[in-house]
């Protein structure tokens, strides 16, 4: 489903739309979203990002440009979460969205969780599975529960191109 208050940027590819929850959104010029990805409302995505499949980006998380998002990441907005105030369901008014930040070029490994309220920097790295609990500094490489810094992706070695690579 996607509703008609999305804003979706030029060449936005949507491989199956009828397999992802977008409302309210923004998602930015040549981005690619996978199956089963929800992007709520008050979230942002930017341009030439890769949302991969089965992913939660939840309200009042903003995904600047170039950012991968690995498969099944989940954001959080809400640092204290109960379903229930004096007995009754919480509404919307009953809590404050805590906004999060993920910086340009960033990368998300899959089944990363962020908590709410925090940034990760520009061309940092969350491994596979991390639950990160506090800021992550631009170009640093973070892994484990809680995640912890292990290097610097400005040292990474990126692999030469093969022939007949583009």
């Amino acid at each position: 489903m996607i509703t008609a208050d999305v804003q979706l940027g030029e060449g936005v590819e949507i491989r199956h739309p009828d397999l992802v929850n977008l409302y309210g959104c923004i998602v930015g010029d040549a981005t690619k979203i996978g199956a089963f990805v929800e992007i709520q409302k008050n979230a942002r995505v930017g341009s030439r990002c890769k949302v991969s499949s089965h992913t939660f980006v939840c309200s009042g998380v903003t995904i600047e440009d170039e950012v991968f998002i690995g498969h099944g990441v989940m954001f959080t907005n809400d640092s204290y979460p109960h379903a229930t105030t004096d007995g009754r369901l919480q509404t919307e008014q009953d809590w404050k969205e805590i906004p999060t930040t993920i910086r340009s070029g960033a990368s998300i490994g899959s089944n990363a969780t962020v908590l709410a309220g925090l940034t990760v920097g520009e061309h940092a790295m969350v491994g596979a599975g991390a639950v990160v609990t506090k800021d992550v500094p631009a170009h640093a490489i973070v892994v484990g529960a809680p995640a912890r810094v292990i290097g610097d992706t400005r040292t990474l070695a990126r692999p030469a191109p093969k022939d007949g690579d583009a």
